[in-house]
């Protein structure tokens, strides 16, 4: 249970709680109907509604309670922890590794790993970003309902930065520049995405950092996020990650060279501006 707390100055002397909450948490309308409908609003150690008026002094802490994902069974499989704290986990996923469950993959996943390692706590699985099974690096997983409200209104204001580093077929020309074309879902395929002038706006930066045995290094930033957005992106422009069997002339049973080595947002709880990086030595000996 994550708890904030602050004591009413003398200038709140009398408001509402519900104004003392929107002037000094930056929770949503959704979290704060949660709290109210789940027993998570108090002044000392009495339950309040949001209509109770406060006096100088007073306690005002919000109770943010969670219960185990009930559907993600914990299974001890590696997990490499990069960073934690008590509003994030920040990991390092492997290749071929999904991250949420699903019928074809119910213990395999980082779901499973990161509920193993929580397996004695009320601990939801949160994943802020999400990476393809074969796609290695960073994810950011929020710990209680208020870090994933905030960071989620990160995502979605731009505010939530990932950088990517990746190994493509052949030299790209243009060391550095935009792929702007937008994507849709291919008519007969449930997985499978194309650029189609009547799909999503998506917007892909890179810039080449190596090259050698006809392959390119790339660093990459993302400023939509588009299902596979890299790998049709450098698929469209003919320089295909190296061995994606899907957008490649690869066969299945490869994996593609594709990593999220940065992430770059602001911490819920302290306001801080936070970034992690990984090392890509990995993606370089595939050159």
């Amino acid at each position: 249970m994550r708890e904030l707390i602050h004591t009413v100055t003398s200038e709140e002397h009398g408001k509402a709680v519900g104004d003392i909450i929107r002037l000094n948490f930056d929770i949503s309308s959704h979290l704060l109907a949660y709290l109210k409908n789940n027993q998570g609003i108090y002044l000392g150690d009495e339950l309040v509604t949001v209509r109770k008026t406060v006096n100088e002094g007073d306690v005002l802490t919000l109770k943010i309670r969670d219960i185990k994902s009930p559907n993600i069974v914990p299974v001890n499989l590696p997990l490499k922890i990069v960073y934690e704290d008590e509003d994030i986990l920040v990991v390092d996923k492997p290749e071929n590794m999904p991250v949420h469950p699903s019928i074809n993959n119910y213990t395999n996943t980082l779901g499973n790993a990161v509920m193993y390692y929580y397996r004695h706590e009320e601990f939801t699985f949160r994943p802020v970003n999400r990476l393809d099974r074969d796609t290695t690096g960073l994810v950011v997983i929020a710990k209680n309902r208020y870090a994933a409200d905030i960071i989620s209104r990160q995502m979605k204001e731009g505010l939530f930065k990932k950088e990517y580093m990746a190994v493509v077929e052949g030299i790209i020309e243009e060391k550095e520049g935009e792929i702007n074309a937008p994507i849709k879902r291919e008519s007969e395929s449930v997985i499978k995405r194309c650029v189609s002038e009547d799909g999503k706006a998506a917007l892909t930066k890179y810039r080449v950092v190596d090259e050698c045995d006809n392959k390119s290094l790339v660093k990459i930033n993302l400023l939509t996020g588009r299902t596979h957005q890299i790998r049709v992106h450098f698929s469209h422009i003919g320089h295909p990650l190296c061995y994606d069997y899907l957008y490649g002339n690869e066969q299945k049973g490869k994996t593609f060279c594709l990593r999220c080595s940065k992430v770059e947002f602001f911490h819920p709880f302290t306001g801080k501006n936070i970034s992690f990086s990984l090392p890509f030595d990995k993606e370089i000996s595939k050159l």
